[in-house]
């Protein structure tokens, strides 16, 4: 024999099973505007290079070589790594993600009911006019939002692109913070180098002064040449001093990056005129940049961010349905909480459709489409943007070659200058005035060579970073 239910269990099923159809139903209308991605707002291909130079046609894209594998110094690829471990700019761009993560998780929340379990007890008349004791307890839902136009679930995934969006700004605070580590480092060396070169050309100076200074005394040279000589020496001893601050300032740049004191037992660096890096990059196009710069992939998620938060301001235009209810047993004794026919359920539905907010629902609406196109301009802007950095590191490979090229014929050049001078100097055919001259030129030519060198060595890591290089995607990228 079937045991017959009693009627509040039957209305409590009844009720749980229109509920789950609600649910069902829940999110099936979705006002959001269909994201179409805008188009790129620059050419199909970048300019060509000013002048003939021999790059790369092809080869692995910059955004698919490891930093690791893409620097040879291993006194670089060390700052770099510790970099990466004790930098607070990527420390807060860490505990951003969890941050967004935590907030995509509340408005993932926000689609499913809240159930608790909770216990009443109140003293009430009764039938005969004598107060009775009413007790009871069960599992009760407040407030549950059928989501039928889409609002929760417009702005749940609004949340998940601004998730998506800080995951890649992190990434974005990767490749710049390795690139500066490596265009610092370069700067270093460069301001190594022109200390060696000031030094010798200041102990050169002291030199020649104190021969000029013999000769004045002697009568067989004028003073025009001793203070040519002594101006030299002044002008090397600045010189000097400017290449020694520089090397402090970048130092301490260096450790800023770094995030502590460069330690001790750093290995052995390369010398600035050794290639520090193991391949060769090709351009690639202008489209690849959008699925590889880790920025213009956040600003494309801020775009879809704010196209979801249009759908969620346009169903607010919409009834708003929300159920509650409780499910339990109640009885006027403690004792007979979980008695036979104590069972009671009571479920309310609420529906509330705005007929006048003073024009807040539409101010609303107005902006988030303002948002959008907002955040559509910066999308547009990173593109560009990025063009622009690609573009400019293009030229400079191709003409930065050509120019260290030159530069080191003319310190050549000067330097066979130089020795020809001295020799006719102190064979009596040539003036003190030619011969400091020509140690002038000289100078000036060799520190020449060490900037074009180091702005090439730092080209390259511009177009490393420029090309999306510095970060690779993990095998198990972390998802929320």
């Amino acid at each position: 024999m079937t045991e017959r239910r009693p009627a509040t269990e039957r209305a409590a099923c009844r009720a749980l099973a229109a509920a789950s159809v609600a649910f069902a139903l829940a999110g099936c209308v979705n006002l959001a505007p269909d994201y179409q991605r805008p188009a790129a707002p620059v050419a199909q291909d970048y300019p060509p290079p000013p002048m003939p130079a021999s790059t790369p046609a092809s080869g692995v894209a910059a955004a698919d070589i490891d930093w690791q594998r893409f620097f040879a110094d291993e006194r670089l690829k060390r700052l770099i790594a510790l970099a990466l471990e004790n930098s607070r700019d990527l420390r807060i761009a860490v505990l951003n993600i969890e941050q967004a993560r935590a907030a995509y998780d509340i408005r993932r929340a926000d689609a499913w009911p809240t159930v608790g379990v909770g216990f009443n007890a109140q003293r009430e008349p009764g039938a005969t006019g004598k107060p009775v004791n009413v007790y009871a307890v069960g599992v009760a839902v407040s407030s549950w939002e059928l989501d039928l136009f889409g609002r929760i679930r417009n702005l749940s995934d609004a949340a998940l692109a601004q998730y998506f969006a800080t995951a890649e700004a992190r990434k974005a605070v990767q490749t710049s913070l390795i690139a500066s580590v490596a265009t610092t480092y370069v700067s270093a060396l460069a301001d190594d180098e022109l200390l060696r070169i000031t030094k010798e050309t200041l102990a050169s100076r002291e030199d020649t002064l104190r021969l000029t200074k013999l000769r004045l005394d002697s009568g067989v040279s004028s003073e025009l040449e001793y203070r040519l000589a002594e101006s030299l020496l002044e002008s090397a001893r600045a010189t000097y001093a400017q290449a020694v601050r520089q090397r402090a300032l970048d130092e301490n740049t260096l450790v800023q990056l770094v995030g502590r004191p460069l330690p001790p037992d750093l290995p052995a660096g390369l010398p600035l005129d050794a290639s520090p890096f193991t391949t060769e990059l090709p351009a690639g196009l202008p489209s690849e940049l959008l699925e590889r710069r880790p920025d213009i992939r956040s600003a494309e998620q801020n775009l879809r961010a704010a196209n979801a938060n249009i759908g969620a301001a346009r169903a607010a235009f919409f009834p708003r349905i929300a159920l509650t209810g409780n499910f339990g047993t109640a009885s006027s004794a403690l004792s007979g909480l979980f008695e036979s026919g104590s069972w009671a359920f009571t479920g309310t539905a609420q529906a509330l459709e705005t007929i006048f907010d003073a024009g807040r629902n539409q101010a609303n609406l107005d902006v988030a489409r303002v948002n959008r196109e907002i955040a559509q301009a910066q999308y547009e802007r990173a593109i560009q943007t990025a063009f622009r950095e690609v573009s400019d590191a293009l030229a400079g490979r191709a003409t930065l070659g050509e120019q260290l090229r030159a530069q080191i014929a003319q310190a050549n050049a000067e330097a066979v200058r130089t020795r020809l001078s001295d020799v006719r100097f102190f064979n009596g055919a040539a003036s003190a005035l030619d011969l400091l001259d020509a140690r002038r030129s000289l100078f000036a030519a060799q520190q020449a060579v060490v900037q074009v060198r180091a702005a090439q060595v730092q080209n390259v890591v511009g177009l490393y970073r420029a090309l999306g290089g510095g970060w690779t995607e993990p095998a198990s990228a972390a998802q929320p």
